[in-house]
């Protein structure tokens, strides 16, 4: 099993990070191998709306740190999304690589039954990290992105949500998280 971690935070030991990295190890003592990549520490940008994906290429055109991220993850079966809630949002840092995932859409993805250039059966895990301690609020987040990332190929979809943890690494003190990146990790390499 390959995975492929992105984490959206500025923060390499912030909650969602933290999640991550329990989840990651856990599937590692599993036989999993995986990557990691720290957004923050990348330089890319958004998508650039130029149709290059659609019209010239079968991938991304833009050339920046983000390119070879697209490729890795093209190749993976399960990808990890990090990402702290910022202002009722995902992270600047993860939007910019969401937007990005538009180039695995083909030309026809609106009409296409099979819109997704990526292989199918890859799992979601998808990590959010909140300070908000009430889960009524920014329980939209996880869906949205779903809806989007569904069409792409991510039909078994894991959501590990913490709500209430504001310090970094204060999710690492919750033995209730902590279960729950393990119990996902079983879940993904269980099929």
């Amino acid at each position: 099993m390959n995975i492929v971690a992105l984490y959206g935070s500025p923060r390499k030991k912030g909650n969602s990070a933290v999640l991550a990295d329990r989840f990651l190890e856990k599937a590692g003592e599993m036989g999993a191998e995986s990557r990691r990549f720290f957004l923050n520490a990348m330089t890319f940008k958004g998508c650039q709306a130029c149709m290059g994906c659609k019209t010239r290429k079968d991938h991304c055109i833009v050339k920046d740190d983000l390119s070879d991220v697209l490729e890795v993850v093209r190749d993976s079966d399960v990808l990890v999304l990090a990402t702290p809630v910022y202002f009722g949002e995902i992270s600047a840092q993860m939007k910019a690589f969401i937007d990005r995932t538009f180039s695995y859409l083909v030309p026809d993805f609106i009409t296409n039954p099979e819109p997704s250039r990526l292989k199918p059966g890859k799992r979601l895990v998808f990590i959010q990290a909140q300070a908000q301690p009430d889960p009524n609020l920014y329980g939209d987040i996880y869906p949205k992105y779903e809806r989007f990332l569904k069409p792409m190929g991510f039909r078994k979809n894991i959501l590990i949500r913490a709500c209430g943890v504001d310090e970094a690494g204060e999710a690492a003190g919750n033995p209730a998280l902590m279960a729950e990146a393990d119990a996902a990790a079983v879940a993904v390499m269980n099929g």
